[in-house]
């Protein structure tokens, strides 16, 4: 992906966040500038990977197959605490994430407004293709039982809880505009917690067409 689109990206999703009257943390709008020489103040968004996250997964194109994410908060279980991450992230119509599962962590993807969010689902088996068994699991605390490869929608206010080992992808409903995605989980590990059904890549290589307006969480060892 290009510099100068991952900027416009971000550019948009300030302007989405602001219009669902979400308000994120003073350091989302830091230049390359400002980031200069704060590793000392600032380890945990450095070490955790707090903060904006982008991918194509390897598509090549944003807006059918990506996501653009920010990590609000999140654990590190070497050297903290906190047990738990909290993300937001902006799904457009028929903007896949692709199929994929994680091995550790368990997550409630909530829709916080905007559009409809469809999640498809399946469970896993050997730990890489998918099982033909029924997937059972709670939307808001209500049990409910979806088929193999089933899709549950889930309208402003709903949410979903995702066991470890779940295969899920999802997308904005056509025609009801982009979804704002929230999810509340256990520490996250992007680097090594997915499990993706297809060869997908995860982090963007970047043509470094422009300077970034922010940095991306995978930009920090580059620029502090």
């Amino acid at each position: 992906m290009k510099r100068s689109e991952i900027n416009q990206l971000i550019s948009e999703s300030i302007a989405f966040f602001n219009s669902m009257q979400f308000k994120l943390p003073p350091w989302a709008y830091w230049s390359p500038a400002e980031w200069k020489g704060r590793y000392a103040d600032c380890s945990e968004i450095v070490d955790n990977m707090l903060g904006w996250d982008l991918t194509d997964f390897g598509s090549g194109n944003f807006h059918k197959r990506g996501l653009i994410l920010f990590t609000v908060r999140n654990g590190n279980l070497k050297t903290d605490k906190k047990p738990y991450a909290e993300k937001v992230m902006i799904v457009e119509e028929l903007q896949e994430t692709p199929m994929h599962f994680h091995w550790n962590k368990m997550e409630d993807i909530i829709n916080r407004g905007g559009g409809n969010l469809i999640i498809e689902l399946n469970n896993s088996k050997d730990n890489r293709t998918f099982s033909d068994k029924p997937v059972t699991l709670k939307t808001d605390g209500v049990l409910r039982t979806v088929k193999p490869g089933g899709t549950v929608k889930l309208t402003p206010g709903e949410s979903i809880c995702l066991e470890q080992g779940i295969f899920h992808r999802f997308y904005g409903e056509p025609g009801k505009g982009k979804v704002f995605v929230g999810e509340v989980s256990a520490v996250n590990d992007d680097t090594a917690d997915n499990c993706f059904y297809e060869n997908v890549g995860r982090f963007p290589d970047i043509i470094e067409d422009q300077e970034p307006i922010h940095l991306l969480a995978s930009d920090y060892i580059n620029y502090l």
